[in-house]
């Protein structure tokens, strides 16, 4: 019995440390009791750092990145890493536009990594165009510099870098960059705006392959083809009832639930199904707001209600108990995870719907997608 009871414990606390990968013998022996009566939480991440050239003939790519953030994102909230879902995370640059610092090499840190799906989509439509020198090499290694990749085998770490000039100028060599990115583990694809011959003679094809990546070229000035369904007027519906279910609370709870409003208008901007598509990823498991919306704070464990100060709640919890708050939020939970689930049911069908009438694109929504799932596979990532 003594020895049946030393196997099971001995299974037990592997299991607890078994991710998407198998880990090292190193870190199987490093396993202690502490972390196996507390197995660590899913830490897995999905990292993408879109590099866009903002210069004067790059109008219709960064539409495309403002009508198609959401499919991505949606596609995106479908991945599995065994059992667990990984988190997204998404850093913007901007480079090749007159505006920017020339000794930087024309090059602006847009946004770091960051979750907070609003505050993605507020940068992207912050963005315009001028002409300017577009330095790849360069841009491709201030990401790598700037941004924690970190170092977890089990992440998915991905460059996408779009433009439409030679992938060989400016002072940074793009070979170079490559091998630094090999060595964080971080694979750059190529999305080049025009003919797809062209890009392959001007380096683009060779800049994907270098960390094993994909090379693609798209029609930048094709706008993004919408297909309208039956499901549709509903999913908006529930979007407004999803919107009520936001406790603010703290300093930026005023100011981040006018930022989501205004994002579910900027997407409407580019038509009914594209704010559909935003109201989908509203209803994913990515969506998440803890910084400022009571109701995620407290199921993430970013808050607890005992420590909240009344100075911090909504006009509508001022002066209540710790019990009535709690009450409150619990039902705001149970009344958003009902409307999330209606959403995804809807847009199960949906997505089925558009299965069957959409031709394929060669836009930056599909390339994109299509170049995340087959490099995901190598790190044992599947789809739903």
């Amino acid at each position: 019995m003594k020895t049946h009871f030393k196997t099971f414990l001995l299974f037990t606390a592997l299991a607890g440390f078994l991710s998407c990968n198998a880990k090292t013998k190193k870190e199987n022996i490093a396993l202690n009791q502490t972390e196996i009566e507390k197995p660590k939480p899913n830490k897995q991440f999905i990292k993408v750092a879109l590099l866009l050239d903002t210069s004067n003939s790059m109008d219709g790519l960064i539409d495309q990145a403002k009508a198609q953030l959401w499919d991505i994102v949606n596609e995106l909230s479908y991945a599995k890493c065994g059992t667990n879902k990984p988190n997204l995370q998404i850093a913007l640059y901007e480079y090749g536009n007159d505006r920017l610092n020339s000794r930087e090499g024309y090059i602006r840190q847009v946004l770091g990594f960051s979750d907070d799906l609003d505050e993605i989509s507020k940068e992207l439509f912050s963005l315009t165009t001028n002409g300017g020198e577009e330095y790849c090499g360069q841009v491709i290694q201030t990401s790598l510099n700037q941004l924690n990749w970190g170092k977890n085998p089990d992440d998915l770490k991905l460059i996408f870098i779009a433009g439409n000039e030679p992938f060989t100028q400016g002072k940074t060599n793009y070979k170079d960059a490559s091998a630094n990115a090999n060595e964080k583990d971080v694979t750059v694809n190529t999305i080049f705006c025009g003919d797809f011959n062209q890009g392959i003679s001007t380096y683009w094809k060779d800049g994907a392959d270098l960390t094993n990546g994909d090379y693609m070229s798209i029609n930048q000035n094709q706008s993004t083809v919408y297909i309208a369904t039956p499901y549709d007027d509903d999913i908006l519906i529930l979007n407004q009832k999803l919107n009520k279910t936001y406790v603010i609370y703290g300093d930026k709870g005023k100011e981040k639930i006018a930022l989501q409003a205004e994002q579910d208008s900027n997407a409407g901007s580019y038509g009914k199904a594209n704010a559909v598509s935003r109201s989908v990823s509203k209803s994913s498991y990515l969506y998440k707001n803890e910084s400022w919306d009571l109701v995620d704070a407290v199921e993430l464990n970013e808050v607890t209600i005992e420590n909240l100060k009344d100075d911090a709640l909504p006009n509508i919890l001022k002066g209540k108990t710790k019990e009535e708050i709690k009450t409150y939020v619990n039902e705001k939970r149970k009344e958003r995870d009902a409307i999330q689930k209606q959403i995804q049911a809807l847009n199960l069908k949906r997505k089925y719907y558009i299965t069957k009438n959409k031709k394929d694109t060669n836009g930056l929504e599909n390339a994109m997608t299509k170049a995340i799932k087959e490099q995901a596979k190598k790190k044992h990532y599947t789809w739903n």
